[in-house]
């Protein structure tokens, strides 16, 4: 197979959907890899380090696009890919769907076949593919948290873990997946007080046992939302329904609850965010004011620490990128559940029910798209 790795061009977008061992792996396999130009460059990746590995340097994504059977990337194609993206040809990367009808529409119309990231599943219900970049995210949240918490950015002021003789801040975390438990672990190492909220009792008590005593699980309802939002300094929203719209757990009206210069970091802003106020923000522009609460909206967070995202992400979906690669589509889908599960739109059609009902499309199941 001609597998083509694109240089991203979503707004400060660093990483890479490939390294050089990726690179190194694939085409021991037998396969061709295309890299465009400078496409590791905001990684640190060289194209001598590419080609070393045995890639084929394109100059313009065009090319790529043209030759390959698979694309990799990291982002959802911007509008001017749209047109590049060919029928039957793959694009494995993450897509967030659910977020935005254009693209969705743009990619039934490509006829392509669109493998997420995002909702590749395991047999026990974990997203391997989304678990890394979580992690990433969640520990980022409350960097950035910290950070705009500075008067200067109009801010509250306060330091996240106090002194000695002065309270520290309080964190509040919504959902205690991936993300709220990597937000909870570092806002807890920074000595804040947090109070992490989840819908699951089981997923509560793991959380109980494994946290730190400046940590506090709590169930997940309106009320204690409302009760803790008065608290809280910061607020991090990390609830993810697998391939659906976020569920908007604080209203503009629960803004007037909180205290001025608090921050609220939307890491679910992928997939629409979790809050009603949200909008989408760029590593350039990071935040905006509503009601006197910070809200900071990045889309793709991890991209700012791109060595570090690049390697975890390429980690995980390597092994998945080869089995593509070695069966094609549609025998990998027999090959591999977990990847059959990653596939939101085939032959024009829509195979994911999350998608599918976040504007009102027509659902068929995989195994009626391809008969």
């Amino acid at each position: 197979m001609i597998v083509g790795v694109l240089k991203e061009i979503k707004e400060d977008e660093n990483r890479v959907a490939i390294t050089p061992a990726g690179v190194e792996l694939l085409v021991n396999e037998g396969h061709t890899v295309l890299i465009e130009s400078n496409a590791g460059l905001g990684s640190s990746i060289s194209n001598e380090a590419f080609t070393d590995a045995g890639a084929t340097l394109e100059k313009s994504a065009k090319a790529v696009y043209d030759k390959a059977d698979m694309i990799l990337k990291v982002k959802e194609p911007l509008p001017q890919e749209y047109k590049l993206i060919r029928s039957g040809q793959i694009v494995f990367t993450f897509f967030h769907f659910a977020a935005s009808q254009e693209l969705t529409q743009a990619m039934i119309d490509s006829g392509c076949t669109a493998i997420t990231y995002e909702t590749i599943e395991t047999k026990d219900g974990k997203l391997p593919l989304l678990t890394p970049m979580s992690e990433v995210a969640g520990r980022m949240s409350i960097h950035e948290a910290s950070k705009y918490l500075e008067r200067k950015y109009g801010g509250r002021g306060i330091l996240l873990g106090g002194v000695p003789g002065v309270e520290p801040a309080q964190v509040v975390v919504l959902g205690g997946g991936v993300v709220g438990t990597n937000a909870a672990k570092m806002a807890a190492g920074l000595g804040a007080k947090v109070f992490i909220l989840d819908i699951s009792l089981d997923r509560l008590r793991y959380l109980h046992d494994i946290m730190p005593p400046n940590v506090v699980t709590m169930a997940s309802t309106p009320h204690n939302i409302r009760e803790l939002l008065t608290r809280a300094d910061v607020v991090i929203g990390g609830v993810l329904i697998p391939g659906a719209k976020a569920p908007k757990l604080i209203t503009r009206k629960m803004l007037s609850r909180m205290k001025p210069g608090a921050v609220m970091v939307d890491v679910a802003i992928d997939q629409g965010g979790s809050f009603e106020t949200s909008k989408p923000t760029t590593h350039d522009d990071p935040i905006f004011n509503v009601d006197g609460i910070i809200h900071y909206c990045v889309c793709n967070i991890p991209g700012a620490m791109p060595i570090t995202s690049t390697q975890a992400l390429t980690n995980a979906t390597l092994p998945y990128a080869l089995k593509i690669a070695k069966h094609g589509c549609p025998k990998v889908f027999q090959e591999s559940p977990e990847i059959s599960k990653g596939v939101n739109i085939i032959n024009g059609k829509v195979t994911h029910q999350g998608v599918a009902k976040a504007f009102d499309l027509p659902y068929v199941s995989l195994e009626e798209a391809l008969s």
